[in-house]
């Protein structure tokens, strides 16, 4: 058997998969990211030939992977979104993501530190790569597609959960970076923090966003109102340019030492912002959403068979209890108390707090953070993530449909 030609195969499986199982699924307690991840558990336990995926083993192929996988899924997350950037009507997002995530990342740690023995650059690092939620694996709980005739049509449970999703892996990146300043220059040295506040929290943070504002407002100029009527994007319905925008907007942004994960979202945004009725938007969003989708199929087949290669060898049964902890209470517990006199009903709210889907923004943290600096005990943060996805898409893929149709019968019949 030519292991070239089986690739082909699975890779045709896996594209023609993608397009089938959404359909197949719907409505049904089960999800894309769970069969996947099965999928590839399966292929590569019975096909040992085929090359490891080891995420310690080949660092870089993880980062870029997962890289270019999260930036997609946050273009997309981005112009689907119908409302305005706004502080009462983003009120959910701004609560998520300045008391939950925070309060996520500090139990996170000391969860680390105390219950799983991890040195503190370690265990910062472990809370850092878990406290973003995922914009690649949460579909199931986001916005549907963009919306140009109203801006009043998205629940508050999937408003604030795409929202989230898109702006807290950037943010989770200062955390990153303090985790790694700690690792080089040890844990009882403290004179990395006034530049890490100074460069890799309020410049780079702002870059982001007028690296974002500036590309996706140029790039929307473009498309809705160019100077020549042949440079009339919009008019053409071609959606691949989403792709140049959510490349741009990164890579123009890293180079100018930014956040380019910030950029791609705020860039999304400020084209959504541009002409907001414009049926163009749903070309480029339908274009980006089934790039990730292929994107979240290979990943997901790659992690899947990474789990049955020994990624998680190291686990212990300290690593399952935290976990779970994770999972079902810190998330739930943090995001709740965030969400305290916010919008929404308590069983919204309760939804919100409870649906923090962990995913592959996690392993890009990791990925890049242990290719910047030695972590002590890599291998073990590395299975103890891992777990915590695998327990994350498992448990949210199988309640997620049943409990948004509860809540969409509720809401109409209010």
């Amino acid at each position: 058997m030519d292991l070239l030609d089986l690739s082909f195969a699975l890779v045709g499986v896996g594209a023609l998969s993608a397009g089938l199982l959404p359909r197949l699924l719907a409505g049904r307690p089960l999800s894309l990211p769970i069969v996947f991840l099965g999928l590839g558990a399966l292929v590569f336990a019975a096909v040992p030939a085929l090359p490891d995926p080891d995420p310690l083993a080949h660092p870089e192929i993880a980062e870029h992977l997962t890289e270019v996988g999260v930036i997609v899924a946050l273009m997309g997350a981005g112009l689907k979104l119908d409302r305005k950037i706004g502080w009462r009507s983003w009120s959910s997002t701004w609560r998520l993501l300045g008391i939950g995530m925070p309060l996520m990342i500090v139990a996170t740690s000391l969860l680390g530190w105390w219950a799983l023995g991890l040195a503190p650059a370690a265990a910062l690092l472990f809370g850092s790569a878990l406290a973003p939620t995922d914009p690649v694996l949460a579909s199931d709980v986001q916005v549907g597609e963009p919306n140009t005739e109203t801006e009043d049509g998205e629940d508050e449970v999937r408003f604030a959960l795409t929202s989230e999703a898109g702006l807290n892996d950037a943010l989770a990146f200062p955390f990153v970076y303090a985790a790694i300043a700690i690792a080089l220059a040890g844990a009882g040295t403290v004179g990395w923090v006034g530049g890490w506040v100074l460069h890799d929290v309020v410049i780079k943070i702002t870059v982001g966003v007028v690296g974002g504002v500036l590309v996706g407002r140029g790039l929307g100029a473009l498309f809705f109102r160019p100077q020549s009527e042949r440079l009339h994007l919009a008019s053409h319905a071609e959606g691949f340019v989403a792709l140049a925008a959510t490349f741009l907007a990164y890579g123009l942004t890293e180079v100018a030492g930014g956040y380019g994960f910030l950029a791609v979202f705020v860039c999304a945004r400020s084209i959504r912002a541009t002409e907001r009725s414009h049926e163009y938007h749903q070309v480029l969003h339908d274009f980006v959403e089934q790039i990730e989708r292929l994107l979240t199929v290979l990943l997901l087949v790659l992690f899947g068979g990474a789990i049955v290669r020994g990624l998680l060898g190291p686990l212990t049964w300290q690593m399952v209890a935290v976990g779970l902890v994770l999972v079902l209470l810190v998330r739930p517990v943090t995001s709740w108390i965030a969400l305290r006199g916010g919008p929404g009903t308590p069983q919204e709210r309760t939804a919100i707090a409870v649906f923090g889907i962990r995913g592959i923004g996690s392993f890009y943290y990791l990925a890049y953070a242990t290719a910047k600096a030695p972590f002590e005990g890599a291998e073990q943060v590395w299975a103890a993530v891992g777990f915590v996805v695998v327990v994350s898409v498992v448990v949210h893929g199988i309640v997620a449909t049943p409990v948004m149709a509860r809540l969409d019968r509720r809401r109409e019949a209010a």
